[in-house]
């Protein structure tokens, strides 16, 4: 699907087709799509193509006046996934004439940007709103990141009296993603560095400034994300342990209370058998030997308490 956006007074504008100084929004485009952008903007259509691919790398390749960037960002799976959260290539392309950004997805980092969460776009100035690009991609990731911090707390609650494998699961899969994460924010990171040394295109002392400032909120995003990796990491050999407790105090309950009625059950069971027994010819013979299982019973279980073993 392709977007024509035209930024007028600082909000963008969604066009009805090509102009001059417009952004294109290509969202799983189709063979035919990215052949009519490469019609409308001379970009080739090889790097059209390559942030489709869902393990390209960040990076970035300048040919004449078409520069191509290439960054992860990241994006919630629905819930019948494997995990929660994943990476996924944004490219990012302009010339002389226009800028296009490629996704396999409706990437929320371009979302944010269409929604007004990024302010003064200007869809003229291209390599300002690739950098505005880049700043709301890390803020993405510090949303996402606080998002499984989140996650993690709630599934800690419960793991309080888990007995079963689900908790330790869930938080298998969102350590998965984090190593996703920390490994698409250090390539972006590196990604980032040789733009800014390289100096890929003209960029004036305010772009200067808000490069440094995407590179502050990405080591802020790995901080986070390696600090949450590593609590993820002690947790969950933690709650390992702790459902396995867990366990072994349900077994140690229920063989306590086998043992409890057993008792009950073997003296009745010896006053049933057809031979002469005490009490037999008593009137209240049932209830002797009921108040005598009993006795057994409660001395048994306070034993058991006295010995701590429930």
């Amino acid at each position: 699907m392709l977007t024509y956006y035209r930024s007028i007074g600082g909000k963008l504008t969604v066009l009805d087709g090509y102009a001059e100084g417009c952004w294109i929004n290509a969202t799983a485009p189709t063979a035919e799509e990215l052949a009519r952008i490469s019609r409308e903007t001379g970009l080739d259509i090889d790097y059209l193509s390559y942030p489709l691919d869902p393990d390209e790398r960040s990076r970035f390749e300048r040919e004449d006046s078409d520069l191509l960037i290439i960054m992860q960002t990241s994006y919630r799976l629905g819930p019948d996934s494997d995990i929660p959260y994943d990476t996924v290539p944004l490219g990012i392309l302009h010339n002389d004439h226009c800028i296009v950004t490629v996704c396999t997805i409706e990437n929320p980092v371009v979302q944010d940007v269409v929604s007004g969460f990024v302010r003064r776009i200007s869809t003229a100035k291209r390599n300002r709103l690739t950098l505005q690009l880049f700043l709301r991609n890390a803020q993405r990731f510090l949303i996402d990141v606080r998002q499984i911090n989140k996650q993690v707390d709630a599934i800690e609650d419960r793991m309080e009296n888990a007995t079963r494998n689900k908790e330790l699961l869930d938080l298998l899969k969102l350590e998965k993603s984090l190593v996703y994460f920390i490994t698409g924010l250090k390539a972006n990171e590196a990604m980032m560095e040789r733009v800014k040394r390289d100096r890929i295109f003209e960029m004036y002392e305010e772009d200067s400034d808000l490069l440094d400032d995407v590179l502050i909120e990405n080591l802020q995003a790995i901080e986070m994300a390696q600090i949450a990796s590593n609590i993820l990491t002690s947790m969950a050999g933690a709650f390992a342990s702790v459902i396995s407790n867990n366990v072994n105090q349900v077994v140690k309950v229920l063989t306590v209370t086998t043992i409890l009625v057993a008792i009950p059950t073997l003296v009745t069971s010896i006053f049933g058998m057809n031979v002469p027994l005490p009490f037999q010819e008593s009137p209240v013979g049932m209830w002797i030997v009921l108040g005598l299982a009993v006795s057994l019973a409660c001395v048994i279980a306070f034993l058991f308490y006295r010995w701590r073993i429930f």
